[in-house]
């Protein structure tokens, strides 16, 4: 019988939760869905992408990817290995002010997720434009992997989600 990997299982259940809060409660709307097998390193990746009905000018992404190491690891069995996912979470959005939007896109998301490690923020801006409007990307990382001890936490994990959604279309 197929066992499923922690990296099956945690996709599966962030998935339904995502998909949900579309379908059920139409607090969302999927606009992206990548499900992807890296050949080349044999990784796999996982991410969906979605907004607020009411912002749908600010994207969220949660992103789950793990190794060939986690894979064979689990897959094989092997003593002392712990298979689990690295998980990431990003919102896309267009700022016209870096110098004062991202330090309180950064104080949002300060004040709700509390984390560990710095918000890392990446501004991108096509060339040529007279008053550029910039493509900020704000990620979050985390200081350690999940496993499905950690499926309890996905439902937080969203509220968070959507609590940042929520703040940054009020700016």
């Amino acid at each position: 019988m197929f066992d499923p990997t922690v990296f099956e299982n945690l996709k599966v259940a962030i998935e339904n939760q995502v998909y949900d809060l579309d379908n059920l409660d139409e607090i969302i709307r999927v606009t992206d869905r990548v499900d992807r097998l890296e050949l080349s390193v044999m990784a796999r990746e996982f991410s969906l992408q979605f907004v607020l009905i009411d912002h749908p000018d600010i994207t969220a992404e949660i992103r789950l990817d793990t190794s060939l190491k986690d894979l064979a690891a689990e897959i094989l069995e092997m003593p002392g290995e712990t298979p689990a996912c690295t998980l990431r979470i990003r919102f896309y959005m267009k700022i016209e002010n870096p110098d004062s939007q991202c330090e309180r896109i950064a104080e949002v998301v300060r004040k709700i997720w509390e984390p560990e490690l710095p918000t890392v923020q990446t501004l991108s801006f096509e060339y040529g434009q007279n008053r550029p409007i910039y493509r900020n990307t704000v990620e979050l990382r985390f200081n350690r992997r999940i496993n499905e001890d950690q499926m309890e936490d996905i439902p937080n994990l969203l509220d968070h989600i959507l609590q940042t959604l929520a703040k940054l279309g009020k700016m």
